[in-house]
This record gives C-alpha cells, sequence and structure tokens, in this order.
C-alpha cells in the first residue's frame, strides 16, 4: 500500500469521487462521547470544494446534536470495489428556501410528506477538516486476483497497488 496525500483540487476531486460513489455514509455526532451516535445517511452531492451534503429534519435528532456540538465524523464504505474514506469535519444546518431548492433531491420526499415544502426539511453542509482515505488503484479484479493468487500459492500479498493518503481540501 502506497502513500499519496492531495491536496486542494486533486483532494476535492478524490473526495467527491469515492463519497459519491458510495452514495451514503455513517453520520456520527456527539464525538466526545462513547458510543457514538451514529446513522447512515444518504449523500445528496460534494461539490467542487469538497463540501458534502445532506438533507435532514429539523426534528431529528442528528439536528439537535449538530446544534450542540458541530463536529461530525462520516464513514463511507465501497466494499466492492475496496474504497474508504473517513471525514472529520463541521456541520453547518440550512432552512433557507434557496439553500432547500438547490439542494433538494424527489428522493427525500419519502421522509418528507409534503416535500421540499415540508417545514421540516434541513439541509447540512459538511465541511471537511480531516480526510482520509483508502483506494485501489488497478481495482477490484486486479486485488481480488492479487488475494487469490496469495491464497493459492501459499505467499502473502503486498497490496501494491493500494493507494491510501490525506485529502487537504
Amino acid at each position: 500500500m502506497s502513500t499519496e496525500n492531495l491536496t486542494r483540487q486533486e483532494a476535492a476531486q478524490k473526495l467527491k469521487e469515492l463519497s459519491e460513489k458510495a452514495g451514503v455514509c455513517m453520520f456520527c455526532t456527539q464525538l466526545d462521547e462513547l458510543p457514538l451516535a451514529a446513522r447512515p445517511m444518504s449523500l445528496q452531492e460534494c461539490d467542487e470544494e469538497g463540501n458534502l451534503w445532506f438533507i435532514s429534519s429539523a426534528d431529528s435528532n442528528k439536528n439537535f446534536e449538530i446544534g450542540d456540538d458541530k463536529r461530525v465524523q462520516l464513514f463511507f464504505m465501497n466494499n466492492s470495489d475496496h474504497e474508504y474514506l473517513s471525514v472529520f469535519g463541521n456541520a453547518f444546518i440550512y432552512t433557507d428556501r434557496e439553500t432547500i431548492e438547490e439542494k433538494w433531491s424527489p428522493l427525500a420526499k419519502a421522509w418528507f410528506e409534503e416535500g421540499k415544502d415540508d417545514p421540516n426539511v434541513t439541509i447540512i453542509r459538511v465541511a471537511p477538516a480531516d480526510t482520509y482515505y483508502w483506494d485501489t488503484k488497478a481495482g477490484k479484479l486486479v486485488t481480488m486476483a492479487s488475494f487469490v493468487w496469495a491464497a493459492v500459492t501459499g505467499k502473502t500479498t503486498d497490496n501494491s497497488d493500494g493507494v491510501e493518503g490525506k485529502l487537504n481540501v
């Protein structure tokens, strides 16, 4: 596994690629308490600056917890392609019509009876502060072939096609 730290635009692009491909993350709040308060959340978008956007209900525990402490930890996993992402950052809650209109997804109607006009609709933006990723350079098939070869031959794999590093957006 090699290390490849990325900065600025390259980092934002890798963050967008990995987060949007996974689509869902474990969204953790109350980072000072154990166990962490964690729940699955669908990502709406990762913008060009690396901000991660979610739709949430104003009366959810998550929103109350962010109101007390804006620090959050997100864990994205794409097991099928061996891609993983850990994002620590600050969450900001938006209730203005312009942001709701811009970030709304018709799929979110399943959680909001009145759709985007529901008074409980909020948008959460997570601004990454510390991000780390694990990825495969060669893809799933080559990685799996490497593991199968190691199992068949009794040798260990060096997993040299993997890459990990910090994303400084």
